[in-house]
């Protein structure tokens, strides 16, 4: 069984092809393969997900208890500080592999002859042919993506849940409260970090083997496609990121509700 990964958010839709609208990507996918069609490759993004959040917000969690002050609160610069660890620590320990072994499954499966018969197959031929290293494609790229993006998430959550407390640090926050900060600072991650996703996803395919380095594949892009190329699909990501990080963070707020009455965290 192929895998093919049709993500509706990523620049990845436009790697050999024209730029193609979220709308329509979304109506030849029904119609070509049903709804079900719109979740393959489910499996892949929960092998990746599940370990990624988990080394993002422990990061984050062990870095901002070092940091708070005596009344447990979290100002939005420690939060930056934290958000950027975090970033870092998911991408070396999950991104970077998980996200290489993606573009490359998104790479052969738009191909005219497909050579992965599944993920762990492809896994497996990406390691044999071209070792560990080969599921490190873009590690420089995807350290300074993703450390940026959580940078950018996490002070932008800080500052939004320091404004709404106010004076009462012991305020609690509606979940769809929680939704909407989500939202904004997963809009604000897009337009903060789409260049470094754009160079990002360059140096992990198929033909990561032309550019030099994570420098040399930024002018490359800037002299061969202009400053435009470095914002394709920011459209369909805003729309899906902004949704997972208002989950994401609903989520994981809600846990730590619990963890707190459980363990006593705070």
């Amino acid at each position: 069984k192929h895998l093919r990964l049709i993500i509706v958010c990523k620049n990845t839709w436009f790697i050999g092809r024209d730029r193609v609208q979220a709308v329509d990507c979304v109506k030849q996918t029904v119609r070509d393969h049903g709804v079900k069609g719109l979740y393959r490759g489910l499996s892949s993004l929960v092998y990746g997900s599940i370990p990624k959040a988990a080394v993002r917000f422990g990061m984050f969690e062990f870095l901002s208890n070092k940091m708070r002050d005596e009344s447990g609160k979290l100002d939005s610069t420690q939060g930056l500080i934290c958000g950027l660890g975090a970033g870092v620590a998911e991408a070396i320990v999950v991104v970077c592999p998980m996200e290489t072994v993606k573009v490359k499954f998104i790479h052969d499966q738009t191909s005219a002859n497909p050579k992965y018969r599944g993920f762990f197959h492809g896994v497996r031929e990406i390691v044999r042919t071209q070792g560990l290293k080969g599921t490190y494609q873009g590690l420089t790229a995807t350290v300074l993506k993703q450390g940026s993006n959580q940078a950018i998430r996490f002070y932008v959550m800080t500052a939004l849940r320091n404004w709404y407390k106010g004076d009462n640090p012991q305020k609690t926050i509606n979940p769809l409260v929680t939704g909407v900060f989500g939202a904004v600072a997963g809009a604000a991650s897009v337009f903060g970090n789409t260049p470094l996703d754009v160079i990002k996803t360059r140096m992990q395919g198929l033909e990561a083997h032309k550019y030099k380095s994570t420098v040399d594949c930024a002018i490359k892009i800037m002299k061969h496609e202009g400053p435009a190329a470095f914002y394709k699909g920011t459209v369909p990501r805003l729309g899906r990121v902004c949704m997972d990080v208002a989950i994401v963070f609903i989520i994981y707020e809600e846990v730590v509700k619990v963890l707190n009455k459980v363990w006593k965290t705070d």
